[in-house]
């Protein structure tokens, strides 16, 4: 009796646990579920949210940077300023402004400023590292409007290129050549290199060399070029041309005509000068040589 007692005792004792068991494991389970939902429902909101003020504060900056950037263009200082001077300005604080906005965004997000400040560090040194030539140029940037070895719609000679300067930009100088072409040249590059500028001053010299026969009247062959000279509209009487023998070449004299010319008539003159002369020559009977070899033959004695 005793022990069926003790038996069914035991029984009662262990179904009890077992239901016991199973309602803390589904208490359990469903506690972890609600948790786990309720964590995630409050990140998403949180996200959420600040999503929503980086979206506002990105739109906000975006129109302080486009009334800054207005305001620059409509300010006196820059309307006085050079025109390369303006646009680099305006470059440099555009592309400052908007590296302030992402940063600002970046915080919003709930970044900490620490971590960004020292991802920030870490790329800017391997940005530095990786883009030397960039900031090589930036740099050339800068000392061209610090010092003005040119400007804008000056012709001149920089990198091996030859053209006029329609734009100078934050890390690239703009070149358009006469024939209509585009060159970029790196302004790192430019201020590695002298630059001739055509455009410095208003007016040119303009050298034109010119040949004739050994025998030639030496002074027949100056006064034509010194009166062609003279008559051109284009060429300037102050200072005075010059016109002199200047070489002894292989087949013929070597005369040179240097004439002063606006920067402007440059080109004009230098071709309506090599049409007058040739044929102030042809009419005076002055003649233009070809190359010529003489041979002398020395008869072997028997």
């Amino acid at each position: 009796m005793f022990s069926s007692g003790f038996m069914i005792l035991r029984e009662g004792e262990e179904a009890a646990a077992e239901t016991v068991a199973e309602e803390t494991a589904q208490t359990a389970v469903g506690l972890n579920w609600e948790t786990v939902w309720l964590k995630l429902t409050e990140f998403a909101v949180s996200i959420a949210g600040k999503l929503i003020v980086a979206l506002v504060v990105l739109f906000v900056g975006k129109l302080f940077i486009r009334l800054v950037l207005r305001m620059m263009r409509r300010s006196r200082a820059l309307k006085k300023a050079d025109v390369a001077v303006s646009r680099f300005l305006t470059s440099f604080i555009k592309m400052m402004l908007n590296i302030i906005l992402v940063v600002i965004i970046i915080g919003v997000l709930g970044v900490p400023m620490s971590s960004v400040v020292a991802i920030l560090t870490a790329a800017a040194a391997a940005i530095g590292l990786a883009l030397q030539g960039a900031l090589g140029n930036l740099a050339g940037g800068i000392m061209i409007l610090i010092f003005h070895p040119f400007h804008l719609d000056d012709f001149i000679d920089a990198g091996g290129y030859s053209g006029t300067v329609t734009d100078i930009g934050v890390f690239y100088t703009v070149l358009k050549t006469p024939d209509n072409k585009e060159i970029t040249i790196p302004n790192g590059t430019i201020m590695a290199q002298p630059v001739t500028n055509f455009s410095a001053f208003d007016t040119r010299r303009l050298d034109i060399n010119f040949t004739v026969a050994y025998g030639t009247d030496l002074e027949k062959v100056r006064a034509a070029l010194l009166e062609t000279a003279a008559a051109h509209p284009l060429v300037l009487q102050e200072p005075a041309p010059f016109a002199r023998l200047t070489a002894h070449e292989d087949s013929a004299l070597k005369f040179t005509l240097r004439v002063w010319v606006k920067r402007a008539d440059y080109w004009t003159a230098n071709f309506d000068l090599i049409e007058q002369v040739n044929q102030r020559f042809a009419a005076d009977g002055i003649q233009i040589p070809f190359n010529q070899l003489d041979v002398h033959v020395i008869a072997k004695e028997k």
